[in-house]
């Protein structure tokens, strides 16, 4: 069992978020669907690449931002541009330095591993140079 579980609060799209997210993520799946009196979905509970995630539909009172975002690991560029097509697809919204906004308006970093590897090189101006073209970038281009 994980002692920590991000969860996360919907209006009303929780199971379509947790099928979008499942259908994203390897290694991923539906764990359980609690259902209301009228058969909608009342919570979720499922697996992105092994990490445990839940889902409550509370309605509007509170929106996602940019304050809690879920950070992506990518192996290379491929990767970056599965995930982020993906994410944005369907009214999701790029933002800058690898970050986006999905459909839901959960907040995503899709950042490629070279990245840090890059800005930590031992030579500061090259370094340098790595976080000045980041800046410039939505999606993040490794090249």
């Amino acid at each position: 069992m994980q002692k920590i579980v991000p969860f996360l609060w919907f209006d009303g799209k929780a199971e379509e978020a947790m099928n979008f997210y499942v259908s994203i993520f390897k290694n991923s799946k539906v764990n359980n669907v609690s259902r209301g009196p009228d058969g909608n979905a009342f919570s979720v509970t499922f697996e992105l690449d092994g990490l445990e995630f839940m889902g409550l539909n509370a309605g509007p009172r509170f929106k996602f931002n940019e304050s809690i975002s879920f950070f992506v690991n990518c192996e290379n560029q491929k990767e970056v541009d599965g995930y982020w097509n993906k994410l944005i697809a369907d009214g999701g919204e790029e933002s800058m330095c690898g970050w986006l906004k999905d459909k839901f308006g959960v907040s995503w970093q899709i950042i490629p591993k070279q990245l840090g590897e890059l800005m930590g090189d031992k030579d500061p101006e090259k370094a340098q140079r790595v976080v000045q073209a980041m800046l410039k970038m939505n999606k993040i281009t490794i090249a």
